[in-house]
């Protein structure tokens, strides 16, 4: 049996209401108006769609022995680098195995789906065991336009296998058509689309429910048999009108969550399926498509084991771990699309040379250290001699992985004078389950929310930004954990 065996989400912390974007760039274009409802979920400035998809990796591999992974596939459409392999980034910070397969999936709104098909076929073929998929995107609509109010942030993940399915892999169906509706040249920040009538009329009104018709088609099935049908739709009448005309009954379809998280681009569809999959029961069907160019459909049909699969944090964690962003300027200088001056600090020159990197990758992106066989004292950053003064022993030490550890704070500062995005900046010291202290920013937090002791994560981020050499930087970073209800 092949198919889906883990699932794992991830959205970013922030939520901006469009109410807010409305206020701010109604005057330009008043017709987007009909777009004001609900927020859309905004990364945060230490965010991108490489941290994102760390983030839902982490959470799809709970419980899990990662060097058993045979291949990593990422997908999105705003990856930060083009000629540097993405999925390597990520595959470094999971400290998965240096045998991996591991692949970028890009340049269209399928590739989510397309990246998660291609891992089931390859498990399917026996040319590996278990494959671990994300999707990610963090794309940028100019402001005063829809695009502005209908994308957001967001990232999903899937590990496929041939055993301890979940949700067994029955089949797909494809259609493909250069068809333009949206599309970002090679040097462009923003997406561009054609106009809406056109995307609805010619595009997803009628290229979603071919594709439904022909999966039902090809394996001799009914709309009715499937307990769920999950389909993209940035527009609530458009998405209503795809259903009727399918036959698609309002208790077989899954909400789209445009109006609590937004478009997530490539990674939406799947991230739909990772809400859906929370609440399913053992053998159902579902049905996914995605759009884009074309559409893909998958069919899979979930086991008995789904109800045995341990609790993760998945997307309906994230859908109330919120926090919102009241302030409109505050988002575009962290999307980078207004320009401010972080003072004099912010002009060193701080990126990592790759030579260091490249010699320190484990430690720096896997958060990596070293632990004592004499005496079982962890230490970050890895060292020599053990740290521990009853010990003193001397190259005697085993990796050991701090980023899946939790930790509790030891001390914290915030601080006014250093360059941030949303000072003050915010470090400290933590303290590890299991020993070891190391100082790291904090993020995702204010300063009134945290206390010495308080409980928190490790969290893939980005380090800093330099723009004469187009270098994004990554380390770890700590977050506070809150009890969501």
């Amino acid at each position: 049996m092949i198919g889906i065996v883990s699932y794992g989400g991830y959205i970013p912390r922030y939520r901006l209401n469009r109410k807010i974007i409305f206020k701010a760039m109604g005057w330009l274009n008043p017709g987007s108006a009909g777009y004001a409802r609900g927020e859309k979920a905004v990364a945060n400035f230490d965010e991108d769609s490489l941290t994102m998809a760390t983030a839902a990796c982490i959470d799809c591999l709970t419980d899990t022995d990662r060097s058993q992974v045979d291949g990593l596939y990422v997908a999105s459409t705003t990856m930060p680098y083009k000629e540097r392999l993405n999925s390597g980034i990520i595959g470094t910070a999971l400290n998965l195995p240096n045998t991996v397969r591991s692949a970028d999936f890009s340049n269209g709104l399928r590739s989510g789906t397309t990246a998660l098909i291609s891992a089931l076929e390859t498990v399917e073929a026996g040319r590996a065991k278990r494959m671990l998929v994300c999707a990610a995107d963090s794309r940028l609509g100019k402001t005063g336009t829809a695009q502005e109010m209908l994308f957001g942030d967001g990232a999903t993940a899937f590990m496929v296998g041939n055993q301890q399915v979940i949700a067994e892999f029955k089949g797909a169906y494809f259609l493909s058509y250069d068809f333009v509706d949206h599309y970002r040249g090679d040097l462009a920040k923003y997406d561009r689309s054609w106009e809406e009538r056109w995307i609805r009329d010619e595009g997803l009104e009628k290229f979603i429910p071919s594709a439904i018709n022909g999966l039902l088609e090809k394996y001799n099935l009914k709309i009715t048999d499937f307990a769920k049908v999950i389909y993209p739709c940035d527009y609530p009448a458009a998405h209503r009108k795809i259903a009727k005309r399918v036959g698609i009954e309002d208790s077989q379809l899954q909400g789209t969550m445009m109006e609590e998280i937004g478009d997530t681009g490539a990674a939406h569809p799947l991230v739909m399926l990772a809400k859906a999959l929370e609440d399913a029961k053992p053998g159902e069907k579902i049905l996914v498509v995605s759009f884009g160019n074309g559409c893909e459909a998958l069919f899979l049909e979930t086991t008995d084991r789904i109800d045995k699969l341990k609790k993760r944090k998945r997307i309906s964690c994230y859908l109330k771990r919120k926090f919102e962003l009241t302030n409109y300027e505050k988002y575009l200088v962290f999307r980078g699309l207004c320009q401010a001056d972080l003072g004099l600090r912010s002009e060193e020159d701080i990126w990592t040379r790759w030579s260091f990197l490249w010699r320190n990758r484990k430690t720096i992106f896997g958060l990596v250290g070293s632990r004592c066989k004499k005496c079982g004292t962890p230490q970050y950053p890895p060292q020599r001699v053990c740290v521990n003064p009853d010990c003193g022993a001397i190259d005697q030490m085993e990796d050991y992985t701090f980023a899946d550890k939790m930790a509790k704070i030891f001390n914290y500062t915030g601080d006014m004078l250093a360059a941030s995005f949303d000072p003050p900046a915010i470090h400290g010291q933590v303290d590890f389950d299991g020993g070891g202290r190391y100082w790291f920013d904090f993020t995702d937090c204010t300063l009134d929310e945290l206390n010495v002791g308080m409980p928190v994560e490790m969290s893939f981020r980005k380090r800093y930004y330099d723009d004469r050499r187009d270098i994004h930087g990554y380390f770890w970073k700590a977050v506070p954990i809150k009890e969501v209800d």
